[in-house]
């Protein structure tokens, strides 16, 4: 008999707790753009630099009819230059993602627009724009070791994981970057985020091209190129601070479409009834191959080492206490096995072996990516015909974590988000210590679900909401976010945004996770750096991948 399994419980996976311990899957995007893209041709068009590293490069992928080009301007950055943050004016290098093939016009124009960031212009013939910082201590080692004709540290490789690392990778319109109409219906870039994707996979390649470059031009005679078991388990870092966490809150029925494809995905593998044994072998295998990564996890955040230390724990638990006992001819074996985490594992542990779950099920996994996007002016009009009765049950049975906070107390309403002056980015304050909380941003939802449960409960149930929206036009905003959870129940985090136990770097997580990012390092509560990439095939390569390289 078919099992029926509902998905989880929103009010469950929600909590900023749980979603601050994602961790990559078969969806994240970074990975189903390598499996898409196998079929795609990759090659460098322009390497055009001096024995130093500096100058440009051009990489096109080009499948069928279309082609999408990768400029690099690689610069001299003096070391009192040098910043991670996102309101830097100068960067080792800056990448620009082309449509089509560039012409030296084109080149030109973005060499004297594309290093300058906020001053600078691009067309609406690019499509991502992203700038990146050399990791000074492994890059100089890496290129000192080959320029003597030997490889890397391998242990220094592992450690830190990347030659370069990234802040943002911007598009939609950013910088005069083509809008997002342009690209949206394209069927080989359907995936979401594709095109950032392909710009960091491209930039990656750009990293060792330089390194065997100003190897090469260090010692002609004696250097050596970078070995490619070496170079895959080089990925590209990146620096990500609070400019992410609005995008979940600003997204809901987005961030109900990721969501939703991972618990879809969860629930159709707990149905199974008789795991084949070769599916369960390769759950296997990807979770002993995982332990190494686990292992090289490197951190100096108590928070981050602890959350560590609850996965490395929950693995050896499970291992010795499940999985050494049960066997793939036990009925539902899946479901069976969810079960016994939900009991015995913390959140780190639990989304952990939910992500290795999936590595058997292509067929599965496969059809949810294409439905990972949204088109949110569906979900803009209010239906203001209904009635407060009907808006008050949404609420009740929908948002029945928030409603129970008290916002009355100071601990609930600490914290204010706003927008810094100087670059336009999100920023996070404390309400009784800061000035400028007269600015805040409206993204402090579960505050305002709650006001607008307690007006709603203070007027007639069969009032029209038209009416009621007269009198209450500044909780618009979340009446509309209502009717979206009405219908797509993974759209709003169950969680206070401004309370004083808020964890920020658990909404980046978050992001990241379907990002495809590994080893988190928190720096502080509000960034974290992260890898991307690490372990991947390399551009030669790509067409013979093993999906499973991401734990390799």
């Amino acid at each position: 008999m078919h099992k029926q399994i509902k998905h989880r419980d929103p009010h469950d996976v929600m909590t900023l707790k749980r979603l601050g311990s994602f961790h990559q899957t078969k969806l994240s995007f970074l990975r189903s753009f390598v499996r898409e893209f196998k079929s795609w041709t990759f090659k460098c068009d322009l390497f055009d630099l001096d024995e130093q590293g500096f100058g440009t490069a051009v990489y096109s992928v080009n499948k069928d009819s279309r082609t999408y080009s990768l400029i690099c301007f690689a610069n001299e950055l003096d070391a009192s230059e040098r910043s991670d943050r996102v309101i830097a004016t100068k960067w080792d290098a800056a990448f620009v993602l082309h449509d089509g093939i560039p012409t030296e016009k084109d080149i030109q124009r973005l060499k004297l627009n594309v290093p300058k960031q906020e001053v600078g212009r691009c067309s609406y013939k690019e499509l991502t724009l992203s700038r990146a910082n050399k990791s000074l201590r492994i890059f100089n080692h890496v290129v000192e070791r080959l320029s003597n004709g030997v490889q890397p540290d391998l242990s220094l490789i592992k450690k830190v994981g990347y030659l370069y690392r990234t802040t943002a990778v911007y598009g939609s319109g950013k910088f005069g970057l083509a809008d997002r109409y342009r690209i949206k219906d394209r069927k080989e870039i359907n995936g979401p985020f594709r095109l950032e994707m392909m710009l960091v996979y491209l930039v990656r390649q750009f990293t060792f091209d330089q390194v065997n470059h100003i190897a090469k031009k260090n010692n002609p005679k004696l250097a050596v190129k970078l070995d490619q078991s070496i170079a895959r388990k080089l990925g590209i870092g990146n620096s990500t601070g609070l400019g992410m966490a609005p995008f979940i809150i600003n997204h809901p029925s987005l961030l109900h479409q990721w969501i939703f494809a991972k618990e879809d995905a969860l629930r159709q593998i707990r149905e199974i009834n008789k795991v084949k044994e070769s599916d369960l072998n390769i759950f296997k295998e990807c979770l002993q191959l995982s332990k190494n990564m686990i292992s090289t996890w490197e951190t100096e955040s108590e928070y981050q080492i602890k959350k560590i230390r609850e996965l490395s724990n929950d693995i050896k638990k499970f291992e010795s206490e499940y999985l050494s006992i049960y066997s793939a001819d036990r009925e539902y074996l899946w479901n069976h096995l969810y079960k016994w985490i939900d009991k015995h594992l913390s959140f780190e542990g639990i989304e952990f072996i939910i992500s290795l779950m999936m590595e058997p099920y292509d067929s599965i996994v496969n059809p949810l990516i294409s439905k990972m996007s949204s088109d949110e002016d569906l979900y803009f009009n209010i239906p203001t015909h209904k009635k407060v009765s009907e808006l008050k049950n949404i609420i009740s049975t929908g948002y029945r974590n928030i409603i129970e906070i008290d916002f009355s107390k100071n601990k609930q309403n600490e914290k204010f988000w706003f927008i810094s002056k100087n670059k336009e980015e999100p920023r996070l304050a404390n309400r009784f210590d800061d000035e400028g909380s007269e600015l805040e941003q409206p993204l402090a939802i579960a505050r305002d679900i709650n006001e607008l449960y307690f007006r709603l409960l203070e007027v007639p149930e069969d009032q029209i909401l038209s009416e009621f929206l007269g009198n209450n036009s500044d909780l618009r905003h979340v009446v509309r976010r209502c009717f979206i959870a009405e219908k797509l129940p993974y759209s709003e985090i169950q969680d206070n945004s401004i309370g004083s136990n808020l964890m920020p770097i658990d909404m980046l997580r978050l992001k990241l996770s379907f990002f495809g990012a590994q080893k988190f390092d928190p720096r502080s509560d509000k960034w974290l750096r992260i890898c991307m990439y690490q372990g991947a095939p390399l551009m030669n390569e790509i067409s013979q991948t093993n999906d499973r390289w991401i734990y390799s």
